[in-house]
C-alpha cells in the first residue's frame, strides 16, 4: 500500500509503502466502540461514595415519641426523607475497569487508522527535525497541510521542539506514538506521523500479521 510522504513545507517528497494490514482493513465498528466504552470506563476512578442512614452522623434519639402527637411516626431524624438525613441507593466506591483481549484492541485501532487513512486524514512527514520549537512555526506547518486545529501529532521519541511548539496551539496533542487511543484519534480530525512513528506501527501492530501467516503456511 503505497502513501505519500512529505516535507515539513508540505511538499511531497515520494511514496512510502505501508501495511495494509494496519493501515487499509475494513473498519470494524462494533470492536472500535467496544473498545472506546472500555477505555472511558477504565479511565474512571470510582471514588464517588454518598452515606447511607446508618453512615450518617446523628439520629440516634427518637425526635417524638410513637403515639399521642397527631403526627406521623418517626424513628429516627437521619432517615432518607429527612433533611440531613442518609442517601437511598447512592453511588459507592466500585471498580469500572474492562477487560478487551489485545488482539481486539489492536483491531479497533488498526480499523481507526484504515478509516482516516481512507479518509485522508493521516498525514505521513520525513522528520521533525528542522521544526523550530516555536508557536508561530508550528502554527505556519499546519496551515500549509491545510487546517491547524483538531490535530494529534504522534512521534517515536519525545521532541522538544514538537512538544514546545505545539504546546500553545489549541486543539493540538502532541503524544507517543504507543500512547496512540481511539479517544484522542476520535476526538480530533486528523493525525501527523513521522516515518519513525511509521515504523513503530508497523513493528508493534503487524506482528499479528506475521503471525496469522506462519499458521496458515504450517496449515498448508
Amino acid at each position: 500500500m503505497q502513501v505519500d510522504f512529505l516535507k515539513l513545507t508540505g511538499e511531497v517528497v515520494g511514496q512510502l509503502e505501508v501495511s495494509e494490514f494496519i493501515f487499509g482493513i475494513e473498519p470494524n465498528r462494533a470492536v472500535m466502540h467496544q473498545a472506546l466504552i472500555r477505555q472511558h470506563a477504565n479511565a474512571r476512578r470510582g471514588t464517588h461514595s454518598t452515606l447511607t442512614r446508618g453512615e450518617v452522623s446523628g439520629g440516634g434519639r427518637k425526635p417524638w415519641k410513637q403515639k399521642g402527637t397527631g403526627r406521623a411516626r418517626q424513628g429516627s431524624t437521619r432517615a432518607p426523607h429527612w433533611r440531613h438525613g442518609g442517601i437511598v441507593f447512592g453511588p459507592k466506591p466500585r471498580d469500572y475497569t474492562q477487560e478487551m483481549p489485545k488482539r481486539m484492541r489492536r483491531l479497533a485501532l488498526r480499523s481507526l487508522l484504515s478509516a482516516k487513512m481512507r479518509d485522508g486524514q493521516i498525514v505521513i512527514v520525513e522528520s521533525f527535525d528542522v521544526l523550530e520549537g516555536r508557536t508561530k512555526a508550528m502554527i505556519a506547518f499546519l496551515n500549509g497541510l491545510g487546517q491547524a486545529r483538531g490535530t494529534v501529532i504522534a512521534t517515536r521519541a519525545q521532541l522538544e521542539n514538537v512538544q514546545h511548539g505545539a504546546s500553545n496551539v489549541p486543539e493540538v496533542k502532541t503524544l507517543l506514538v504507543n500512547y496512540l487511543n481511539l479517544h484522542d484519534l476520535l476526538k480530533h480530525h486528523r493525525l501527523i506521523l513521522d516515518r519513525d512513528a511509521v515504523a513503530y506501527i508497523e513493528e508493534t501492530w503487524g506482528v499479528e500479521s506475521e503471525d496469522r501467516l506462519r499458521m496458515a503456511r504450517r496449515a498448508a
